[in-house]
């Protein structure tokens, strides 16, 4: 499988809201309103200096979007969202190595990378751990769903160091 990543333009604006609006984001908050999607690509939500928006192309088809945040204040994160028929491919995983190598490449500057995602999705989690994130934070009942049920939240961090020397510098969390 071939994987390309292709920089978000207004022109793409219908193919984003078919691509959040036609399908099932189980792991991200909120829901997907058409024309609330639009209003963001207007406003500049999705590639201005502090956002990015990336397609993650396989084979030439839309299977991916990586949005890029807070790229001025020092410590970007990102969403990633794989498509359904895509999911469990590897496609995260690459998405995450390209990511990471692009930010630190394109901001020289930052010294960390931040991505949050909830505590049962075990597949961004494995893609985290896979990709030398490592888990920094658990906020217990921080994420509502759909149906406004509470789930803990989970954040991963990686240094540039760590991604430079390819090691992972764990996190002291029993320092109390």
């Amino acid at each position: 499988m071939r994987i390309e990543f292709a920089r978000f333009s207004p022109d793409d604006t219908d193919l984003l809201v078919d691509f959040l609006t036609g399908q099932e984001w189980p792991f991200h908050a909120g829901t997907q309103d058409p024309d609330a999607v639009k209003s963001r690509v207007a406003d500049g939500l999705y590639d201005n200096a502090e956002f990015r928006t990336f397609w993650v192309l396989a084979d030439g088809e839309h299977a991916g979007l990586i949005k890029l945040m807070d790229l001025t204040d020092g410590t970007p994160m990102f969403d990633l969202r794989i498509g359904q028929e895509w999911r469990g491919r590897g496609l995260g995983t690459k998405a995450v190595a390209w990511l990471t190598g692009y930010l630190f490449a394109e901001l020289p500057d930052i010294n960390r990378i931040e991505g949050n995602t909830r505590q049962d999705n075990r597949a961004m989690r494995a893609v985290f751990r896979k990709s030398g994130y490592v888990k920094e934070s658990h906020y217990r009942e921080a994420w509502p769903d759909p149906d406004g049920k509470l789930h803990d939240s989970v954040g991963y961090a990686i240094l540039r160091r760590d991604w430079l020397s390819g090691t992972v510098t764990p996190v002291d969390l029993h320092d109390e």
